[in-house]
């Protein structure tokens, strides 16, 4: 199948208007990825790579979003909302360019699974010269029913058009469809729009093609890949959906999960087995974690790169650009932003590093910041190998730390510190004998005062 082109087409101009929303429906997100990106990832993988997007309502930022994710995508405007039939031929000029298949989807069905996209293709590869993607719900009721006769699709019908027998029929259609590129155009212009909406459905396509003895087809896909989404509550279901079907994806591929519905993964999450997650972690976009680590429970991660056999949490925070070596440790309540964490270093508690560098088996007293923003600037902290910086310093970037040298608690550091030296930043302790009587003597009065006012 490799050798065939496939074009598929996209449709996603809906209004959306039940999101209540002034953003598109189809950008709405799951995992932290747009509706319709997740659509486009399912199609590249099926080998439909070049891609024919309808659009209407906030064209501009639907295409941005899609060519983010494609290169090869070509952009059509539906004017008018006159049927599906119609959104797929306002790609005409994509689909004339000659394609071995086509692929019909919509923009709003983000759990369609590459698995059904490839099925129907090698239909298609098979012989077939229509291929409508069908499921099985619970309750069929409300669907078109999908009305086959020797393994052969004659018709799909509509639940207000079916016949008390054809009701009964379980296996409905999905909307979902693939078409024979040598064929497709002509069949498409075929649909008439003589109903009572006056409408051009691309569902009339199936008898059209019967009656010229064309071969159709219908396969079934899972009743997830179908699922379209209309509203926020819709949009949370298929959130639920997604994340199952990645926390089963992980655990078998070896990551150990003690909770796995107190997890979330963002769309790109990539995480190697042997890793361990603890209870409610978020993993936001353009995460990586390697063999061995530990995810201690209530972490939060985004935009970073974790080494093997690292320990991170319970309460971490790990921002974009965290970039940690193996064995490196961030400990409960902790925030790391854009830093290097080199290997065995320790950041066990209580502390903020952002714009740094932590050198290897350096390690990092409670309390600890690099103070890396003046207000206008953001500037670097660097920090040596083997390092000991003592709990609540503050280190005022830019700054260096040399390696093996020591920081003495409650620092704060202004200039570098070469290596192997030893660093105080702190004013020095005076002792007032006799003082704290003074001073409660004098809260006491004070306090008298006010409750006698």
């Amino acid at each position: 199948m490799t050798s065939r082109t496939c074009l598929t087409v996209i449709l996603a101009a809906g209004e959306g208007t039940r999101m209540k929303s002034s953003l598109p429906k189809v950008l709405h997100e799951i995992a932290g990825l747009p509706i319709v990106g997740h659509v486009a990832k399912a199609v590249q993988g099926a080998g439909g790579s070049d891609i024919a997007l309808v659009v209407g309502r906030g064209a501009d930022k639907v295409e941005t979003s899609v060519r983010a994710l494609v290169s090869n995508i070509t952009v059509h405007e539906q004017v008018e909302r006159l049927g599906t039939g119609h959104a797929v031929l306002a790609a005409q000029s994509a689909i004339e360019a000659g394609y071995d298949d086509i692929i019909v989807v919509f923009g709003d069905t983000p759990l369609i699974e590459t698995s059904a996209l490839e099925m129907a293709r090698e239909k298609l590869a098979g012989g077939s010269d229509i291929v409508v993607m069908g499921f099985r719900p619970e309750n069929p009721h409300g669907y078109g029913r999908l009305i086959e006769q020797d393994g052969r699709l004659i018709a799909i019908r509509e639940e207000k058009d079916a016949s008390e027998s054809e009701k009964k029929i379980g296996f409905c259609n999905g909307g979902l469809m693939a078409l024979r590129g040598d064929s497709a155009l002509a069949l498409l212009h075929m649909i008439k729009n003589e109903n009572a909406k006056g409408e051009y459905y691309l569902t009339d396509v199936v008898e059209i093609a019967n009656s010229q003895g064309k071969s159709v087809v219908a396969i079934e896909i899972s009743p997830d890949n179908v699922i379209g989404i209309n509203t926020r509550l819709e949009l949370a279901e298929a959130e639920a959906i997604w994340q199952n079907r990645k926390r089963r994806e992980m655990m078998l591929a070896g990551v150990s999960m003690q909770a796995p519905e107190t997890v979330f993964f963002s769309h790109d999450t990539v995480i190697e087995a042997d890793v361990t997650l603890e209870p409610n972690i978020v993993f936001g976009p353009g995460v990586s974690i390697a063999s061995g680590t530990v995810i201690h429970a209530f972490s939060h991660i985004e935009g970073a790169s974790i080494g093997a056999n690292a320990s991170i949490g319970p309460f971490a925070r790990l921002r974009p650009g965290a970039n940690l070596a193996a064995k490196a440790k961030v400990g409960n309540f902790v925030e790391v932003k854009n830093a290097k964490i080199g290997q065995g270093a320790k950041l066990n508690h209580l502390s903020y590093i952002g714009d740094a560098t932590v050198g290897a088996d350096a390690n990092i007293g409670a309390g600890t910041i690099t103070c890396n923003y003046d207000g206008y600037n953001k500037y670097h902290t660097e920090i040596g190998t083997n390092t000991f910086v003592g709990s609540n310093s503050s280190l005022v970037a830019p700054v260096s730390i040399g390696d093996n040298a020591y920081v003495a608690s409650g620092s704060v550091i202004t200039e570098n510190v070469p290596a192997d030296a030893l660093a105080f930043g702190r004013a020095r302790q005076e002792i007032k004998e006799g003082r704290a009587v003074q001073l409660r003597a004098r809260y006491a009065a004070l306090k008298l005062s006010k409750k006698a006012e």
